[in-house]
């Protein structure tokens, strides 16, 4: 909706790029879009081609956009995958501590660290870790258009992982300390402790498995907009646009060489 209020439509960019615009032309590929038509009718007949399994054409590769969206979808799925399990394996352990020693200089830093976490955008962290793996390692895989099982793709696609992930462990960090300091508060822990319990049992085996339900409903909702936002941290991390190796010679200085991993 917002794309058709504002001025302008794809028939004047394509015009526009082509750097001329005749207006007789310009008509009928708008009655061949359907673009004089109301919203309304547009909407309507998105949503048919929409339930029919068409998705509509790419102007830019000149195909249909299903022929270019299914290609790259497990690509997407298995760093989607790979973020998720990074954020429930850091997120969900540092947030029981956090909880469990609250008030404690180890509980303000890792709440620093869960912050930092939602305040950075992951395309920035993602160029600072690509940085930083240079700067270590001397060089850093950042695309491979035919990624093989094995070593070689774990390194290639954990670093993207790791980028997103991060948000995501903050997130869930967060949702976990909060969840666990509300159950830590309930009757039935200080009974837990009165009887005896030790604090392991107490803190794992009775507040963690109750306050885990509201985590694993962020997280469900997380896996959704991970494979509907990837795109800018793949563009920035593993996109093939960029070059395929960056290395550090002995001089020190981060360059970008032509060798292909």
């Amino acid at each position: 909706m917002l794309l058709r209020v504002v001025p302008g439509n794809i028939v004047d960019i394509l015009f526009d790029a082509a750097g001329f615009v005749d207006p007789a032309d310009k008509a009928n590929l708008e009655r061949e879009l359907g673009l004089d038509q109301s919203i309304v009718v547009q909407y309507l007949h998105w949503i048919g081609g929409l339930l029919r399994g068409d998705l509509g054409f790419s102007y830019v590769s000149e195909k249909p956009a299903l022929q270019e969206i299914l290609p790259r979808i497990p690509i997407t799925a298995r760093l989607a995958g790979l973020a998720l399990l990074f954020s429930a394996s850091i997120g969900i352990p540092l947030g029981v501590i956090s909880a469990v020693k609250q008030g404690t200089r180890l509980d303000y830093a890792l709440r620093v660290v869960s912050l930092s976490g939602l305040s950075l955008p992951s395309f920035w962290l993602g160029l600072l870790i690509l940085m930083a793996s240079v700067s270590l390692f001397g060089s850093m895989p950042i695309f491979n258009p035919n990624p093989k099982r094995g070593p070689r793709h774990s390194r290639f696609i954990a670093f993207p992982a790791l980028a997103v992930g991060f948000r995501s462990a903050a997130l869930t960090m967060r949702i976990t300390r909060s969840s666990m300091l509300e159950i830590l508060r309930q009757d039935y822990i200080r009974t837990a402790r009165a009887k005896g319990a030790s604090e392991r049992s107490v803190n794992y085996h009775h507040a963690l498995k109750n306050a885990i339900l509201p985590v694993i409903t962020v997280i469900g909702v997380d896996a959704a907009f991970l494979i509907g936002g990837l795109i800018v941290t793949e563009t920035v991390s593993i996109s093939p646009a960029l070059p395929a190796f960056w290395s550090k010679p002995s001089g020190g200085a981060i360059i970008q060489s032509s060798r292909i991993w």
